[in-house]
């Protein structure tokens, strides 16, 4: 990988975990990386000390000679806040500091760690659990070409990656592809609920659910057609899809509430940020 040289990743959580599993996937050694995260010393970290990965339970416990190339922040918002000021002591021209924390802006970072510092701002999903995520990064100007192609890199281990030249995108971003495996997920449910009120064993209806979502996922992701096309494809004139998606696709039907549903999710983005 495009890494040379020590990195650090704060927080092995679920988003953690899953970005540290693909990088050594990708042939990361583990030697090279360096984890601070309150379970470190867990049975199920283990897995990764196997692998020569450095496991810390605090930030206190890192060599006060570590100059890594690359800072990660997985944490949640809130446990950062008093402790990001820990980390002016890895500030250096040579370091990128990469953040998939949630609300917190570029200028926080540069507020707290120096305006001469090179910030990389991006919004994962949790797809990337199952290396299938959508990633969304923004730089700062600080961040030199090399940086931006290594961190990209890291990101595109747990899934597809896109840059964005506006941060104030990222609140949108959040709304549409962040929060939007959740939307999915409760299609799923109201898909097998739907069958269950239609006479449906509950086993079944929610086995054919939750299979029809994934399986038309997988389809988008692994065909040369659009959605549209693809939902053309399956729709017979006045055949049992069409009378579905008359409801589905009317004035007040699916659209509009997906709509506002992102919308909603942007302006709380907003709002945390």
């Amino acid at each position: 990988m495009l890494i040379d040289g020590p990195l650090l990743l704060i927080g092995c959580g679920k988003m953690g975990g899953a970005l540290l599993q693909g990088w050594l996937d990708r042939g990361l050694p583990g030697s090279s990386v360096t984890v601070v995260d309150p379970s470190a010393r867990a049975s199920y970290m283990g897995v990764y000390r196997d692998q020569g990965v450095v496991t810390l339970e605090t930030l206190a416990e890192v060599p006060k000679d570590f100059s890594p190339v690359l800072v990660m922040f997985a944490v949640k918002p809130q446990m950062i806040d008093s402790t990001i000021g820990e980390y002016r002591r890895f500030v250096r021209s040579e370091t990128v500091f990469l953040s998939v924390v949630a609300g917190k802006k570029i200028s926080f970072f540069e507020e707290k760690l120096g305006k001469g510092v090179a910030v990389i701002r991006t919004m994962p999903n949790t797809p990337a659990a199952v290396s299938r995520g959508m990633t969304v990064l923004f730089a700062n100007q600080n961040v030199d070409e090399n940086q931006q192609a290594a961190c990209g890199e890291l990101m595109a281990a747990v899934g597809e990656i896109a840059w964005l030249d506006q941060e104030e995108h990222i609140d949108a971003v959040t709304g549409v592809s962040g929060s939007g495996p959740a939307y999915i997920f409760f299609m799923a449910e109201c898909l097998a609920q739907a069958g269950i009120d239609a006479g449906l064993p509950e086993a079944l209806a929610r086995k054919l659910a939750d299979t029809t979502v994934s399986g038309a996922g997988e389809l988008i992701h692994q065909s040369k057609e659009s959605p549209s096309q693809l939902r053309i494809n399956v729709t017979s004139p006045n055949g049992t899809t069409q009378a579905a998606l008359e409801v589905l696709m009317s004035e007040d039907g699916l659209q509009p509430l997906v709509t506002k549903a992102v919308a909603a999710a942007t302006s709380r983005s907003r709002e945390l940020s």
